[in-house]
């Protein structure tokens, strides 16, 4: 982990426990500290993520962390995951922020496995999306990460990308390419959504890098794919919009080079995790 990274970290993991803390800790004013062990134990199977945030916490708060399964890993109902030593009021203060966080990303880890293990041995790449929660964005896509899923766009400096509202204010796409192109980084890549066959014939002549194929049909997306292979071979294809574990594979064979899915974060759910001293 290099050091601005562990830098956000610490920084997020401060105003959680600051959240949970407030004025202090009532327990910790009535009891008498001493040395403990705890286990974290899965309640569920599923695939293991958050090390590099539980690692920063227990560091944070003199606390040993030796950890049974690693990110990306596998485990199952019953597993001890992680063993934690030290003092006793310490890991009781860090007990929530640590579960909330293992278990959200171990479930958004989870879930995008599923859509990984959908998509073994096809030809595409598959991506989340910026629908995540305020200021979990970071953990959010490192979970993705961690089942093999890939990132799309982190903000809106990190790719020029023209939605539906972005071309509402355009006349003329092809022109303000080429503008753009004179303003933006070279190694900056311009991505345009469209919905139907005819605006994507746009978006390729007016010689954008990605076209996503928003909403549409699967019908009129291998359209757009038969199209980009005849005539524009060099634009990447992306294909977006209601996706699920029923019909990803389909969308997977339609031509496009990347499948973005919201659902892989905002439509997992929780694994359940528990501490025991």
């Amino acid at each position: 982990m290099d050091f601005y990274t562990s830098l956000q970290i610490r920084d997020f993991l401060t105003q959680a426990l600051k959240e949970d803390l407030s004025r202090g800790d009532l327990f910790s004013f009535i009891t008498q500290d001493k040395q403990v062990r705890a286990h974290i134990i899965a309640k569920q199977e599923g695939v293991f993520s958050g090390e590099l945030y539980i690692r920063e916490l227990c560091a944070m708060s003199h606390i040993v962390l030796s950890l049974k399964t690693r990110d990306s890993q596998l485990f199952q109902t019953g597993e001890i995951l992680a063993t934690l030593e030290g003092s006793y009021v310490a890991i009781l203060q860090i007990e929530r922020v640590l579960l909330n966080i293992l278990s959200h990303s171990s479930g958004i880890a989870s879930y995008t496995y599923r859509f990984v293990e959908a998509l073994r041995g096809m030809p595409i790449t598959l991506l989340d999306t910026r629908k995540t929660r305020p200021l979990l964005r970071m953990l959010e896509k490192y979970s993705v990460r961690n089942a093999r899923g890939c990132n799309h766009r982190f903000g809106l400096d990190d790719a020029l990308m023209l939605k539906d509202t972005h071309l509402a204010g355009i006349s003329d796409l092809g022109s303000f390419v080429v503008s753009a192109r004179k303003i933006l980084p070279w190694t900056c890549k311009i991505e345009v959504e469209v919905e139907n066959l005819a605006q994507a014939k746009v978006a390729f002549e007016a010689g954008v890098d990605i076209v996503m194929c928003d909403n549409m049909e699967l019908t009129e997306i291998k359209e757009v794919a038969n199209l980009r292979d005849r005539e524009f071979a060099h634009i990447l294809l992306e294909a977006s919009g209601n996706l699920s574990l029923e019909n990803i594979k389909s969308y997977a064979l339609s031509g496009v080079n990347a499948l973005s899915v919201g659902a892989l974060i905002h439509q997992a759910t929780w694994i359940d995790l528990s501490l025991k001293i």
